[in-house]
């Protein structure tokens, strides 16, 4: 695990989402196409903000959610809709979004877009990431080699969750994520020295660059 550390929120989510555009750019150098994966939330906010307004070729960038609630898109808790609020808007607007949501009980195809050229993760203080979270009773297969790309979660107690398998995470070709606070700080110092089964951000560690500030 490489650790950034920023003095400040607001540093960490320019410098971010500078560092992005600079892979994606890089990507786009050697291959037709690339392919980045954004978490929900509210702290990439900021960075969808910068990234929105980056001069880059949006139109050869295929944007997914690396995890989505089971709602309308244009419901409050709808992932997807921070993600046109925030990002795909000004310059970024001819990128082009693919869904993860499931329709009429089947899952999109998202193969054509992997590996996934660069991933950004959140993690919660229970060190889940996407909605992979401990204890849940799907983990073990969500977790496994052979899992397949997406598969349907039920998180909290509340609406379903689609979210990207650790295969599908692990496979990406660059890995970021982004915490905030001690208590996220102590989570993932944590997750280094667990299993995946009880830390399930365990399985990006290994090549991810966490970016970190109080």
């Amino acid at each position: 695990m490489n650790l950034i550390e920023y003095a400040d929120r607001e540093m960490l989510m320019i410098d971010l989402a500078n560092r992005l555009a600079g892979e994606l750019n890089e990507c786009l150098m050697t291959h037709e196409r690339a392919s980045f994966a954004v978490p929900g939330g509210t702290t990439p906010g900021p960075i969808f903000d910068t990234l929105s307004a980056v001069d880059l070729h949006w139109d050869r960038i295929t944007v997914l959610m690396g995890d989505e609630r089971q709602v309308p898109a244009d419901h409050e808790r709808s992932n997807e809709r921070l993600l046109r609020e925030r990002l795909l808007v000004g310059r970024a607007a001819t990128a082009n979004y693919v869904s993860i949501r499931e329709e009429e009980g089947a899952l999109p195809d998202i193969s054509a877009h992997l590996p996934i050229s660069v991933l950004l993760l959140g993690m919660g203080a229970d060190m889940h990431t996407a909605s992979l979270f401990p204890g849940s009773p799907g983990l073990a297969t969500a977790l496994s080699t052979d899992a397949p790309l997406m598969r349907v979660e039920a998180a909290d107690g509340l609406e379903p969750r689609i979210t990207l398998t650790g295969r599908v995470l692990a496979g990406a070709m660059s890995t970021h994520v982004v915490i905030t606070g001690d208590e996220k700080r102590a989570a993932v110092e944590r997750a280094a020295h667990l299993p995946a089964e009880e830390a399930p951000i365990r399985t990006v560690l290994g090549t991810a660059t966490v970016h970190w500030a109080a």
